[in-house]
């Protein structure tokens, strides 16, 4: 649902933008698939108009079309199929096309990861860690993709955990609320209890259902009235409302709204609003300006007890990736600060939703990137000692299914929303009941120390303490010529101002390197991740990226009581020079397009997001941004498609807040080929990509 997005309806910078007409040239053979078509007109016709609602994002009506010429291409419309069903958040049906679509030769290089992901919905969980095993190689070129692939074959090998983790509560389906349509995200507001669902007039043609309407109802347990509208002030026809939170007064609420469903706004028009209850009536409702994104998606918002903080979700640039939660301070005016990134003890590479602060102030929120049974599960995240422990909660609450949208009546009753069989239809709202509160729930069995799954031992012994830090050294990399060859020469730096954050933003060190250019060594923590920021007159400002995520030692591999390791890191400096290609220096990747596409990609978008970085850490320079095409296609047509390549990604950096005039759009078209693949040679899918590319080279330093 476009309030509850799932897979890539989650509105990142761009739609899944793969030519999917390339798809069908590619798996069958695009002219004996014309040749077929021209011989039952009928079919073209249906094939076309498959495509086109799939473009449009009618994934429902794409699906009936695709059926009905499905025996005429074992690869690509299966593809097509799989991925509509993906789209419109109905994985587990799309596992058997994706499996079809790769057994006729499918070359989509993410038709297995989504595959992957299918089967994990249908509770498959070693064909899926399978899956992403074949998925998992240095040739795929979505890059987030591959890091969200790395990471759920780790979660797959703790699913006997989750599994075995199991509770004293019961669930039961709201029968007299729940319908074959959809309800989930429930809210308690005095007597009352709220929730999004899929009652308007109006279809929504993504899912084939009515467009979402926040409704309420006088509930006791699993005892309802019949549904009414919440209030008609805050209701429009043609777009989805919903999600909503309150503050403890009942008087203010934010909430949802967007995706109407045309071209230009299936994805990402997703705000938030703000209304007061005024004189018994709820004013009209306004976009919260200092939170909302115009390229992005936000959604899920839910204040803390105190209503200091509002938390919400977005995928907007600079997240872990996927769509991330936030938070952001409301003053007593009602006015939101800057909003901040939760880090990445909450967040992962793929998708946290629906947080939600419980009576006692712990943080609840729906997860697929951590240890879970489907593909949203519900965590609980608490802090102690200024550490935050993540913890599944475990079965009846998380099942294969979609699992999200927790609201308590205290700690031992409640509502959540699941999508789980049994229900009526899509998602469905459940009561839950602790039948032993007094009592201490099954904890999973203690694994042993030769299970590969728990590297951490038996748990029996005494946990051995490791100390971890950070140390490194600054230095400026020249280039030296000897006897005619050049050499790459690293001298160190000192006097460098050295500053150490946190993935929240936390100052955790600020100091200057020494004669030798060394800094450090500071504490950090597991799991956790930094940013080293290096400054220095007349060099470039140089932020270096390190993570301890993965870098625990298990304890099985220490043999002392208490350890300490040091991590180093080099930062290499530079000073700013007029013609200087930025790539190497800043660990930039060359961006990448789809065939004939100039849209950014997912990817591409987090590679610009470092440029804007860099050119607001360094107001002093200007970059040109020069990108090319592979050789298939005319020159002139080459030509063009770069410059609209170039073209957008300056006007992406632009959209992030840094001058037009300091950034310089330049097609290069097919002239600067980065390998053999010119015209008339026979080159893979693989290497033609290499040459779809932007570089950022320096034009001018002030």
């Amino acid at each position: 649902m476009p309030l509850r997005p799932s897979g890539s309806k989650y509105g990142h910078y761009t739609n899944d933008n793969n030519n999917y007409m390339k798809i069908l040239q590619k798996s069958i053979g695009f002219i004996t698939l014309m040749a077929v078509f021209v011989a039952c007109n009928s079919s073209l016709q249906t094939l076309k108009s498959g495509q086109k609602k799939f473009d449009l994002g009618e994934y429902d009506l794409a699906i009936k079309d695709f059926e009905k010429v499905i025996k005429s291409d074992e690869s690509g419309i299966n593809f097509l199929i799989a991925e509509s069903y993906r789209l419109s958040n109905r994985l587990p049906q799309a596992s058997n096309y994706y499996e079809r679509a790769l057994a006729a030769g499918n070359k989509n290089q993410d038709a297995r990861f989504y595959y992957a992901f299918s089967l994990k919905a249908l509770g498959k969980y070693e064909e899926a860690k399978a899956e992403l095993e074949k998925y998992v190689k240095p040739s795929v070129t979505n890059r987030i993709n591959l890091e969200k692939a790395k990471r759920e074959f780790e979660n797959l090998k703790e699913i006997g955990a989750v599994i075995n983790k199991k509770t004293y509560f019961e669930i039961k389906p709201l029968s007299s609320l729940n319908t074959t349509g959809a309800e989930f995200s429930p809210v308690l507001l005095n007597d009352e209890l709220l929730f999004t669902t899929a009652r308007k007039d109006l279809v929504y043609k993504t899912t084939g259902q009515p467009m979402l309407a926040l409704y309420k109802t006088k509930a006791k347990a699993t005892e309802t009235e019949s549904p009414t509208l919440f209030s008609q002030n805050l209701t429009r026809s043609d777009v989805n409302e919903g999600t909503p939170t309150f503050t403890k007064d009942g008087k203010l609420m934010v909430f949802a709204r967007g995706n109407n469903g045309k071209k230009k706004g299936n994805t990402n028009d997703v705000d938030l609003y703000l209304s007061r209850l005024i004189d018994g009536q709820w004013s009209e409702p306004l976009m919260i300006q200092t939170i909302s994104d115009s390229l992005s998606w936000e959604g899920c918002p839910a204040f803390s007890g105190d209503n200091k903080t509002l938390y919400f979700c977005s995928n907007r640039p600079g997240g872990k990736g996927g769509i991330d939660i936030y938070r952001v301070n409301m003053d007593n005016a009602g006015r939101f600060g800057r909003p901040t990134n939760m880090g990445s003890d909450i967040n992962t590479p793929g998708d946290e939703m629906f947080p939600y602060v419980s009576p006692d102030a712990k943080l609840y929120f729906a997860s697929d990137g951590h240890p879970g049974l489907g593909r949203l599960d519900l965590f609980a995240a608490t802090r102690k000692d200024g550490e935050i422990t993540i913890e599944n909660i475990g079965q009846p609450f998380n099942s294969r299914f979609d699992d999200f949208g927790l609201a308590m009546i205290d700690k031992d009753h409640g509502y959540f929303s699941s999508n789980r069989e049994g229900g009526k239809g899509d998602d469905d709202i459940y009561y839950f009941e602790n039948t032993r509160p007094n009592e201490t729930p099954t904890n999973p069995p203690v694994a042993k120390n030769d299970d590969p799954n728990n590297p951490n031992g038996s748990g029996n012994e005494t946990k051995k303490v490791v100390k971890y830090f950070l140390a490194g050294n600054v230095q400026q990399v020249k280039m030296s010529n000897r006897e005619g060859i050049n050499e790459e020469l690293k001298v160190l730096l000192e006097g460098v101002k050295i500053k150490i954050i946190d993935d929240a933003e936390n100052l955790i060190a600020e100091v200057e390197s020494d004669k030798m250019g060394s800094f450090g060594p500071f504490a950090v923590k597991e799991n956790k991740e930094y940013t080293i920021i290096a400054e220095k007159t007349d060099f470039y400002t140089k932020r270096e990226a390190f993570t301890m995520v993965g870098k625990a030692i298990p304890q099985n591999k220490l043999t002392k009581a208490e350890t300490d390791t040091t991590y180093f890191v080099n930062v290499l400096m530079d000073k700013p020079g007029k013609g200087q290609i930025i790539n190497r220096l800043f660990a930039i990747e060359s961006i990448y397009y789809d065939l004939n596409k100039a849209d950014i990609r997912q990817d591409a978008a987090l590679e610009l997001d470092k440029v804007v970085q860099i050119l607001k850490d360094n107001q002093n320079i200007k970059l040109e941004l020069g990108s090319h095409t592979d050789a298939r296609a005319s020159f002139k047509f080459n030509v063009d498609l770069s410059q609209r390549r170039a073209n957008s990604a300056v006007q992406y950096i632009i959209s992030r807040g840094v001058a037009g005039d300091r950034i310089t759009a330049k097609g290069y078209g097919e002239t600067q080929l980065v390998n053999r693949c010119a015209d008339g040679v026979e080159c893979s899918e693989e290497e033609h990509q290499q040459n779809r590319r932007t570089e950022f080279k320096v034009l001018g330093v002030e």
